[in-house]
């Protein structure tokens, strides 16, 4: 146990040797003041570790002791315009069991949907002309 220990103890510090030597080239050192405060904010955060076996912070053990993340996302003026522009479109789901929206179960009651921009008929001709000629689509002569 007590080998176990000075190994994992030894493992810590030459990580955290190795881990300063190569921030040190990228980073001006920290004064005492500063590693306080971010140990201060860590602590107040629930930053820290609270079980070193599961590898848990304190805020995951017990969130409701630590101030709530902010999330980034969407405001709820965002979302609300979105719901929207959906009903307005018919883009939501009415048909529980088939999952058919409502543009689909009543297109005329809804703007109509923008149609994919496709090939014209000359250019699908052509193309079924070249893979006629490159094989890829067999030829059948008529009886």
């Amino acid at each position: 146990m007590k080998s176990t220990a000075m190994s994992v103890l030894a493992i810590t510090f030459a990580a955290w040797t190795a881990g300063s030597a190569m921030a040190a080239d990228t980073q001006a050192p920290l004064t005492r003041a500063q590693v306080n405060a971010e140990l201060a904010q860590a602590q107040r955060n629930g930053e820290l570790l609270a079980n070193q076996e599961s590898g848990l912070k304190a805020r995951d053990v017990a969130p409701g002791n630590y101030p709530a993340q902010a999330v980034a996302g969407k405001t709820r003026a965002q979302v609300i315009a979105e719901l929207a522009e959906a009903q307005r479109l018919g883009e939501i789901p009415v048909d529980g069991v088939s999952g058919l929206k409502a543009n689909q179960l009543a297109p005329g009651n809804y703007p109509a949907q923008p149609a994919a921009a496709g090939l014209s008929r000359d250019q699908v001709q052509a193309e079924l002309a070249a893979a006629m000629r490159s094989g890829v689509v067999p030829v059948h002569e008529s009886i």
